[in-house]
């Protein structure tokens, strides 16, 4: 068997189209979306994809409009400028680009960002949103994770999902998620991590597996049922070589897998997007 690629770009391609008509239609009304980055310090991988998001902005006509601090920055004056974003009507949504430096206290600005415009869908209040089924921003990764199953026919209702890792932007998140009774969801979900004695026992049940322990190679083909679906959501870094918590081999047992590039990245994208034309689209239905 050689899986059917779950093709993360193609749909990624789609869902920047949807968002751009519905940002042409904002425009058409007055109201151009506006989507906040706010970096700190020079790190070349948050620079890189504070980057992309400029890009992406671009490309479906929204404006960015970004800040750039230095590392030494003081934790008030980083608040500052997190209060002048939530109080800028022309920023609809936005995003403190994390890791921070050092002496800076990340939870504390995370907090700091209005949930309104809370674009990675992460603040407590909208994880607080999410647990009880209101609507408000959806966490990037997960959102982006379930889209892409349901564009590819993999069947969740009803069936047995396991999540390797329990971190805050996709275990977490995921698993409340996909146990909703929503569209594409409402599954048997189990949750496990690298803490866990076995592993591959929990996996081999599973209809869908998705990898988010960030361990790379860390579900093997013999710990995959045959036919299941499996999503790479996890990488680490060997050098300046991507890696995926899957392993090449799991592609000739599982039934759908996504590629170690191009897979569930662009979706976090394209989501990410898609968070911030809605919550302009929220902001004109509050008349602001």
């Amino acid at each position: 068997m050689t899986a059917r690629l779950l093709d993360g770009e193609v749909l990624a391609a789609r869902v920047r189209a949807e968002v751009a008509d519905r940002v042409a239609r904002l425009r058409d009304k007055g109201v151009v979306v506006g989507l906040g980055t706010i970096l700190v310090g020079d790190d070349p991988p948050s620079a890189r994809y504070v980057e992309m998001k400029h890009q992406d902005s671009a490309e479906v006509g929204m404006v960015s409009v970004h800040e750039h601090l230095p590392a030494d920055v003081d934790q008030a004056t980083l608040e500052a400028v997190i209060a002048r974003f939530n109080a800028d009507p022309a920023v609809h949504a936005y995003l403190v680009q994390i890791p921070l430096p050092a002496g800076l206290d990340e939870t504390a600005a995370l907090m700091a960002v209005h949930p309104d415009k809370d674009v990675d869908g992460l603040h407590p209040v909208n994880l607080g949103r999410l647990v009880i089924g209101d609507p408000g921003p959806l966490p990037c990764t997960p959102s982006g994770i379930v889209e892409l199953l349901a564009a590819n026919g993999v069947e969740v209702e009803g069936r047995h999902v396991v999540i390797v890792g329990r971190g805050l932007t996709i275990g977490r998140p995921l698993a409340l998620l996909m146990s909703l009774r929503r569209p594409n969801c409402n599954a048997a979900v189990t949750v496990v991590h690298t803490g866990v004695a076995d592993i591959a026992e929990h996996v081999r049940r599973a209809d869908v597996v998705v990898a988010a322990a960030g361990k790379a190679g860390l579900i093997t083909a013999d710990m995959v049922k045959p036919g299941a679906a499996v999503v790479g959501a996890g990488t680490s870094w060997e050098g300046r070589k991507l890696l995926s918590d899957v392993d090449d081999g799991v592609a000739e047992v599982a039934g759908w897998i996504t590629p170690r590039l191009g897979g569930v990245g662009p979706m976090t994208r394209a989501m990410l997007l898609r968070n911030a034309v809605e919550a302009a689209e929220r902001s004109i239905s509050r008349g602001g």
